[in-house]
């Protein structure tokens, strides 16, 4: 269950940091409001997973996710450039969370 709690810490990430870029440098009040409510939710959350996740893992798990998430939302909502050196440092990224994920069971 901690883990499902990660993962949704992760898309808050995602979520605050696209409102974060639509707040326009916090000069849009609806984006600035949920930039910072989505850092509310997700840092509470990660608060929550880390009662029984280690630390080192979960961060990068976490912030894993936002970066992932961040860059697909650029890619597809913001139509931000793709090339193959994006897509394989994004795929690179998600190994990553895959393989830390398999290591802390072990």
């Amino acid at each position: 269950m901690n883990w499902v709690v990660l993962c949704v810490a992760g898309l808050f990430e995602t979520f605050w940091a696209y409102q974060l870029k639509c707040s326009e440098g916090f000069s849009k009040l609806l984006p600035s409001v949920l930039t910072i409510g989505g850092m509310i939710v997700s840092f509470y959350l990660l608060s929550l997973a880390l009662k029984s996740l280690p630390l080192g893992v979960a961060y990068a798990v976490w912030t894993g996710i936002g970066t992932v998430g961040t860059v697909l939302v650029g890619i597809f909502v913001l139509k931000e450039p793709v090339s193959v050196v994006r897509i394989v440092c994004v795929v690179l990224i998600a190994a990553g969370i895959v393989g830390l994920n398999l290591s802390s069971r072990a």
